[in-house]
């Protein structure tokens, strides 16, 4: 008979017990195991490897398997969503299972129950109906940068998405240096306004965005920008940027996803200045 550790390995690592079964473990086995702490009862009827994802086991103990931001934070893939969250997939005729400390979000979609971390491809179409068209684009962006998503991926992508939203893959770049910078350039776009990207200055060096010749803009993240050394080196590369003419602008994660009606608002004011001058 094998070990029931086998078989979840063999299985992703979360099973139920049937399918275990099914393998040769009795209840008894199973039970066994349990109890030597070779595995864990997630709930009545599924069973999971001490080593498995603690989200993931979260998910099978609702019903189902991560999915959105969840399951793409778990790929590596940047994403706008709350961490803190867990979004599980329970296919179209699966059931919820409130359990202590629940902390997830159910959902429906097309699809079977399954147990594990929904792909990325799937993962992003769930993402855009969940929370809409900005998380996807800026997820999109940092999955197809990462090289998580082939050509083919990102047609299927395309077609599965609403109608009005599929502009969104049209638009996308490959090359984005952060979700920050995806939001900005997305709520850009939307206002009519032309960015360049990821743009080199001699004597300044790269900056995200040059807007009409003369903005930069540039997005701070706070992993990046925080610390002192990080805070000087800015300020010398406004100065040199202020020598050759250009106005910077350097905002937040927290003004960009908290406060963008002020970011707006700046870059807007910016850019009639810069016009006034022409």
């Amino acid at each position: 008979m094998l070990d029931p550790r086998t078989i979840l390995q063999h299985l992703g690592g979360v099973a139920r017990g049937r399918t275990l079964q099914q393998w040769g473990p009795s209840r008894a086995a199973l039970a066994r195991a349990v109890e030597d702490g070779r595995i864990l009862r997630v709930r009545t009827g599924v069973f999971a490897l001490p080593s498995v994802n603690e989200q993931i086991v979260e998910a099978a103990a609702h019903g189902g398997s991560l999915t959105c931001g969840t399951a793409l934070r778990t790929h590596g893939v940047w994403v706008l969503s709350d961490p803190h969250t867990i979004h599980v997939w329970l296919g179209r005729n699966g059931r919820a299972h409130p359990h202590i400390g629940c902390r997830c979000v159910s959902h429906f979609f097309d699809g079977d129950t399954m147990f594990g971390v929904a792909s990325v491809e799937t993962a992003l179409l769930h993402l855009q109906r969940c929370e809409g068209d900005e998380a996807f684009f800026a997820a999109f962006e940092s999955a197809w940068r990462q090289g998580k998503l082939s050509r083919a991926a990102r047609a299927r992508i395309r077609i599965s998405l609403p109608s009005p939203s599929r502009w969104l893959v049209d638009v996308a770049r490959p090359d984005a240096d952060s979700g920050l910078e995806s939001l900005v350039r997305l709520r850009l776009h939307v206002l009519g306004v032309r960015v360049e990207c990821q743009v080199t200055i001699d004597g300044v060096g790269r900056v995200d965005f040059v807007i009409s010749g003369r903005l930069i803009v540039e997005i701070d993240g706070t992993e990046n920008h925080a610390s002192p050394d990080h805070r000087r080196k800015d300020l010398r590369r406004d100065a040199a940027a202020s020598a050759l003419g250009y106005e910077t602008l350097r905002f937040t994660y927290a003004q960009v996803v908290h406060d963008w009606p002020s970011v707006r608002a700046a870059i807007l004011a910016a850019l009639r200045r810069a016009h006034d001058h022409a």
